[in-house]
């Protein structure tokens, strides 16, 4: 069977055919920046003995674009992508405070198995995980839909799915979306969001990736965190920790503590104080203060279990973290009337729906992906 090639690396190509690496560089490049889809077709430098291995064996991965939903309220794009099984994955394309700058929110698996309260996707269950070449294509055709002289610029795992459940695609994607060759962005520019696979952590820390890694928290007292997140109870946030204080150690950067805000539910004093001294600990056991994000809960759907906090509780909640001393940031998170936003996206929402190109305000300042 044919492999995709937005899969794999050129020197992985070239091995596997036997072809030389500069000659499969070349394809590749063609095929992630020129939008190539013949591999058959003549090249300058590509010999025909190259270009017919790479018939035989390759082929140029598919995903449809099923819809495109422009958000009203900010220059936010979801996009509904259409896998060769016949299922929706939705990927979101973010604006940067820089124009002509983009960031990729991407999907790595079908659905979740992972069961957070607050995320719509959970609600989905899981069907099945991503491939390495299915989570490139997201990235490869959002930067087709950019408009000249813009680029991507940064990725983050934080569409529908688990990164880490899904733990060897993820890296096979994140080595091709950066090598030089492919889409080259920068693994330091790449976030990888998770519930607290404490494993997972740790095999992106042997891969020897320099991503930043976004632990969610849900609540840093254990009880309620089992509540919102049912993984703490197999899984338990203080060995998700450990491995993120021995990855952000490695990976000499700090990491990122993500916070969606409850109203009533996770964003009092205790819950203040009991986040505040779990990320005190990181800090003082990495050398490294983590960045908190503070998130809006967005709404999930007609049952919703939750409402997003107050401006004043938000506030209340963030003023208390600052007095320990360390980086906080509100994240902006946009797109919440086409369901792009935060927790939102799920493939059983997406009606496609075509909306005419429009030029995009400005994005909002102090957006961070």
């Amino acid at each position: 069977m044919s492999v995709a090639i937005q899969g794999l690396l050129p020197e992985e190509l070239a091995t596997r055919l036997d072809c030389k690496v500069s000659e499969i560089g070349r394809v590749v490049a063609a095929v992630h920046q020129h939008d190539k889809q013949d591999l058959g077709e003549p090249m300058n430098q590509v010999s025909k003995l190259t270009r017919q291995r790479l018939l035989e064996s390759c082929r140029v991965g598919k995903l449809d674009v099923a819809g495109l939903q422009h958000s009203a309220l900010d220059p936010f794009t979801k996009f509904a992508l259409r896998t060769n099984d016949g299922h929706l994955i939705e990927t979101v394309r973010i604006p940067l405070e820089k124009p002509g700058r983009y960031c990729v929110c991407v999907s790595s698996q079908v659905g979740c198995g992972m069961g957070c309260k607050f995320c719509k996707t959970s609600q989905a269950g899981l069907s099945r995980n991503l491939s390495a070449w299915e989570i490139v294509e997201q990235v490869r055709l959002v930067r087709q839909s950019l408009p000249a002289g813009a680029r991507v610029r940064g990725v983050v795992f934080q569409g529908m799915g688990e990164p880490l459940a899904n733990i060897d695609a993820v890296i096979q994607a994140i080595r091709v979306l950066s090598h030089p060759t492919c889409q080259s962005i920068d693994q330091k520019a790449m976030t990888l969001c998770t519930c607290g696979i404490a494993r997972g952590i740790e095999r992106v820390q042997t891969s020897q990736l320099r991503i930043r890694i976004g632990l969610s928290i849900g609540s840093a007292i254990p009880k309620l965190r089992a509540q919102l997140m049912p993984i703490e109870k197999h899984q338990p946030l203080r060995d998700a920790v450990e491995a993120l204080i021995n990855y952000s150690r490695s990976a000499a950067q700090s990491q990122m503590l993500a916070y969606t805000l409850l109203s009533g539910v996770n964003c009092g004093n205790n819950d203040a104080a009991a986040l505040r001294e779990l990320a005190l600990d990181i800090g003082r056991r990495s050398g490294r203060m983590p960045r908190l994000s503070l998130i809006a809960y967005n709404p999930i759907g007609p049952f919703d279990p939750f409402v997003r906090a107050s401006e004043a509780e938000a506030e209340s909640f963030r003023l208390q973290l600052i007095s320990a001393g360390f980086p906080v940031v509100r994240r902006y998170s946009g797109g919440a009337d086409i369901d792009a936003a935060c927790g939102q996206l799920a493939h059983d929402s997406t009606k496609p729906r075509f909306a005419p190109e429009q030029r995009p305000p400005r994005a909002p300042r102090g957006f961070c992906p």
